[in-house]
């Protein structure tokens, strides 16, 4: 069966997918109220500290920026669900918010990676000149080629991506309209690659090797002083999670979605359900906008100290309203 045949398979399927039209929108508001607030409380924490700006929350701002953005888009994305598909807000709308979204999804890999090699240099190797030498300067121009990398990857995005009509009503595609499948495969498959699969192996040769340090006994480390090990430990926690929660799943089903379009003379059955799993996955991708936060919480020991402050103040503050009552 040719190319053309396979087009035409996919355009004729009818996916039944009730499934989402809850699913997408409750975790998409469940994100975005979270997130939302989350991500704004980093940002300013970091702007209202910036005196004390490190190389760590310099990439920390710059996730939270990415995650931030792509918070903002949710609001289309739930109405768009509530309304069974239905995408009243015109072509561009749709281009971007898909744009957002992978480049929400792909920077925060990237920023990530930047954090856990910087992690990895400051336990594996703390003696490094070149490493220590790099300023915060240098760290921006790392920032800076970051989003020119996520953008330069997912631009292509504004092209495949476009708005079609089904069942008489204008929707939003996620990858592609069925008819340039084909074409959308190698860039699919490359985003995979270059977005996902190397930035992980990086991230998981520098977890090894951070781990087998951590491990060892204090005398062994000499240079690795306790909270920098609690603190790496924390960082190692959090991103395995996120990229168990978010990234993994996500890739996998949607390579395994991409090949399954790929096949020429697929049964309608079968897409429906590669389609199906894919999409179960799709929204846990952006629980990543929450999961960012708390790694910022949990890295940084000022953050969690003023919040307890905080909590304490408002704790002594509730104990003395009864006695203030009483005394009145």
């Amino acid at each position: 069966m040719n190319n053309l045949t396979t087009e035409l398979v996919q355009t004729s399927c009818v996916f039944n997918e009730e499934f989402k039209y809850i699913l997408l929108p409750l975790v998409y508001s469940v994100v975005f109220a979270l997130g939302l607030p989350l991500n704004i409380t980093v940002i300013l924490q970091i702007w209202l500290s910036q005196k004390a700006l490190t190389r760590s929350t310099i990439y920390m701002l710059n996730l939270a920026i990415a995650d931030l953005l792509y918070v903002c888009s949710l609001p289309l994305l739930i109405y768009n669900y509530t309304q069974h598909d239905y995408w009243p807000f015109g072509d561009f709308a749709c281009r971007f918010v898909r744009f957002l979204f992978y480049t929400n999804l792909h920077g925060s890999i990237l920023f990530l990676t930047c954090i856990s090699f910087h992690r990895y240099m400051g336990i594996c190797h703390p003696l490094a000149v070149w490493h220590k030498k790099k300023g915060k300067k240098f760290v921006w121009i790392i920032c800076a080629f970051m989003w020119f990398i996520v953008t330069v990857q997912c631009i292509p995005t504004f092209v495949f991506v476009s708005t079609g009509i089904q069942r008489n009503r204008t929707v939003c595609y996620d990858l592609s309209p069925p008819e340039i499948s084909a074409k959308y495969f190698p860039y699919g498959i490359a985003l995979t690659i270059t977005g996902f699969l190397i930035p992980f192996i990086v991230i998981l040769s520098c977890y090894c090797s951070m781990t087998k340090v951590l491990c060892k006994t204090d005398d062994m480390i000499g240079l690795v002083v306790q909270p920098k090990k609690e603190k790496a430990a924390r960082m190692i926690i959090i991103v395995v999670t996120a990229f168990a929660i978010s990234f993994f799943p996500f890739h996998l089903t949607k390579t395994l979605y991409l090949v399954i379009r790929a096949i020429d003379g697929i049964s309608c059955h079968t897409m429906l359900t590669f389609a199906i799993v894919y999409k179960c996955t799709r929204p846990f991708a952006s629980m990543n906008s929450v999961l960012d936060p708390v790694l910022f919480y949990f890295t940084q020991k000022k953050l969690r100290q003023s919040t307890r402050n905080l909590l304490d103040r408002v704790s002594t503050r509730l104990r003395t309203y009864p006695q203030i009552y009483r005394s009145g």
